[in-house]
């Protein structure tokens, strides 16, 4: 089963206080409720940054919490990290939740 929407994973993300983490992949699946898909073992699925004009819904999850991701070169976790307010995507001054 394909997962369509990481609400969960971004409502996950919004909640956490650390401005730098990682969770394995055996974690997020406990997040999301389901298997990530053979993808998300490349650095890429998870790259917030490459290919903005691509919608990618764990991208964009990450993005709405805040969160730059990154998988790490184990293969098996991701490194999410805070992204300042001001350097958001389609965050305004003064949007912020």
């Amino acid at each position: 089963m394909a997962v369509k929407d990481y609400g969960t994973l971004r409502d996950y993300l919004k909640r956490q206080k650390q401005m730098e983490f990682v969770l394995s992949f055996d974690e997020i699946e406990e997040i999301i409720g389901t298997a990530l898909p053979r993808a998300a073992q490349r650095a890429s699925w998870w790259d917030t940054t490459r290919s903005p004009d691509i919608q990618m819904p764990q991208r964009e999850a990450c993005l709405a919490a805040g969160f730059a991701a990154t998988r790490l070169p184990d293969g098996k976790s991701v490194r999410f990290r805070r992204i300042p307010q001001q350097r958001r995507p389609g965050l305004r001054r003064g949007d912020a939740d």
